[in-house]
């Protein structure tokens, strides 16, 4: 019960920063959390291993109809910047292999999804809303946050992710 609550209330703060189209730079001196998780075929991505790249590490569940609006425009912005370092860590928030599978095979990601099928990063990531976007550098420290849906393969974003990637 009260993991549904949690994630109407993530639902609900998505669907009200849809329009939020402008990378925020991430202020913070903290680390970086640990991201450890399988993907939908069994395989372990750690965050640590991007490490050179930049990444995009996004919060997301089937239910929010920002995320199944944007998986295009990441997959076009996959073709983007193939010319630089970059990968895109999607991760499902809490729910089951079996949901998270009948999504991909309507939408059709061509980035990696993660399954938190407990939901602890998203109290590791400090996560209130669905998507939640985090954009770490080669270093691997966040370097911009974005919480909402968006069209990713717009040239602003891919400009400064590029940018970023010259860095």
């Amino acid at each position: 019960m009260i993991k549904k609550v949690l994630l109407l209330t993530i639902l609900f703060f998505g669907i009200t920063n849809i329009h939020a189209a402008n990378l925020k730079a991430f202020t913070a001196n903290t680390p970086t959390p640990p991201l450890k998780l399988t993907d939908l075929n069994g395989k372990t991505h750690d965050l640590n291993d991007y490490k050179g790249q930049i990444v995009l590490v996004q919060f997301w569940a089937t239910y929010c109809t920002p995320c199944r609006k944007e998986m295009p425009s990441m997959n076009n912005m996959m073709k983007k910047m193939a010319d630089v370092p970059f990968k895109i860590l999607a991760v499902d928030m809490g729910e089951t292999k079996e949901e998270v599978t009948q999504f991909v095979n309507e939408v059709k990601p061509e980035f990696s999804i993660l399954m938190d099928e407990s939901g602890k990063s998203i109290a590791d990531w400090r996560v209130f809303a669905a998507p939640s976007n985090f954009i770490i550098d080669p270093q691997g420290k966040i370097r911009y946050t974005l919480f909402g849906g968006v069209e990713w393969d717009s040239d602003e974003l891919i400009d400064k992710l590029k940018a970023l990637a010259a860095k």
